[in-house]
This record gives C-alpha cells, sequence and structure tokens, in this order.
C-alpha cells in the first residue's frame, strides 16, 4: 500500500521541556496535540509543528535551544483572522512582547512574541490592500 505525501514545510523546534512547550502552544496558540514519540507535533493555525527536547549528546555536546544560542533568527509566522485575541491569547498564556501590535505600512496588523522557550513567533491579520507602490513608497523605494 502507497502512502500518500502531502508537501509542506514543517518546522521543528528544539526547546528545554517538550512538555511544557506543548502545553504552552496548546494554550498560547490554539495548537492541537498530535503526539509525543519519538518527537512531539502540534497543529497549530493549521500547520504542523514538531518540537524535541533539547539532545545535546546528539549535536556534538552543544545545546541547541534558542536560550542557550542567546537568541533565534527565525521567527514563525501565524497569519489569523482575529489578531487581537490571538496576539492577547498568546501574552495571557506567557509569551513576552518584543514588538507591539501596530498597524504596518503593508496592510497587515502585526506584532511579535518570544514563546517561554526563545522562539519568535509573528501574529499579523490584513486590515487594508496596499499596492506595490504604496509599499515601495513606504520603504522609501519610490
Amino acid at each position: 500500500m502507497a502512502i500518500e505525501v502531502q508537501p509542506a514545510v514543517v518546522p521543528h523546534l528544539v526547546v528545554d521541556d517538550a512538555a511544557a512547550a506543548i502545553d504552552f502552544y496548546v494554550k498560547a496558540f490554539g495548537g492541537v496535540e498530535i503526539g509525543r514519540v519519538p518527537h512531539a507535533a502540534v497543529t497549530i493555525n493549521g500547520s504542523t509543528v514538531m518540537l524535541n527536547d533539547d539532545f545535546p549528546d546528539f549535536n556534538d555536546g552543544k545545546s541547541s535551544t534558542p536560550k542557550a544560542l542567546n537568541g533565534t533568527p527565525v521567527t514563525i509566522h501565524l497569519q489569523v483572522a482575529d489578531v487581537e485575541t490571538a496576539f492577547k491569547r498568546a501574552v495571557d498564556a506567557g509569551a513576552t512582547v518584543i514588538m507591539p501590535l501596530e498597524d504596518q505600512f503593508w496592510g497587515d496588523r502585526y506584532g511579535m512574541v518570544e514563546d517561554p522557550f526563545g522562539h519568535h513567533w509573528s501574529l499579523g491579520q490584513p486590515v487594508r490592500a496596499v499596492s506595490n507602490e504604496e509599499i515601495a513608497a513606504a520603504m522609501g523605494q519610490g
């Protein structure tokens, strides 16, 4: 029997407490737990996010959590229908505000948070249509 593969890009996050991370993502982002063995997985906003505990033994003895690396260059973006509610839910669950919600020149209401494990999440909701020319002008390229 052939297994059908659905092409996707799936972030795989390293955390210092996968069980706590699952609980946080369920509470903060409305995630749904898929499973915990051998790695954990949740669906958030209709997409799968995999995660696992930090295993320095498999990484030349080095931790690879954002906290151990003094930050992360990656931001996971959630496009949502009600950004005010989604942002408040994340903050109420324990996320730290990096960038408060504001209307942006590209047409989204947008903000960023850091989860308790050091991963960055942006949340956005389109609020107005903006042409490429308007975006270029707002960026000083027009």
